[in-house]
C-alpha cells in the first residue's frame, strides 16, 4: 500500500493544498483533512488518471447512503488505497 498511499497523498496535497506531512494512512479525507465534496471529486479524477482506473465514487456514495458501507470504508485513506489497489489488480487481471 505504501506506493499507492504516496501517490494518493501527493495528489491530495497538490489538489487541496493540505501540507503533505499532515496526510497519513489513518487520515479521514473529510473529518481529519477537511476535504469538501468538490475537492474530493477533483482528487478522484486525478487518481483515475494516475492509476488508469475508474473509481466508482457514485456507487460508493450510494453504498454509504444505503447503510451498506461506512464512510470510513472509502474515506479513511488506508481503506481508499486498498480499494484503489483492488481496482488496479482487477484491471490488470
Amino acid at each position: 500500500m505504501s506506493s499507492t498511499f504516496d501517490v494518493v497523498a501527493d495528489v491530495i496535497a497538490q489538489t487541496s493544498e493540505i501540507p503533505r506531512e499532515k496526510i497519513t494512512p489513518e487520515s479521514h479525507a473529510i473529518d481529519d483533512l477537511g476535504i469538501d465534496s468538490l475537492d474530493f471529486l477533483d482528487i478522484v479524477f486525478a487518481l483515475d488518471k494516475k492509476f488508469g482506473i475508474k473509481i466508482p465514487l457514485e456507487q460508493w456514495t450510494q453504498e454509504v447512503n444505503a447503510g451498506k458501507a461506512s464512510v470510513e470504508d472509502y474515506f479513511l485513506l488506508k481503506n481508499l488505497c486498498a480499494h484503489i489497489d483492488d481496482l488496479v489488480a482487477k484491471k490488470n487481471a
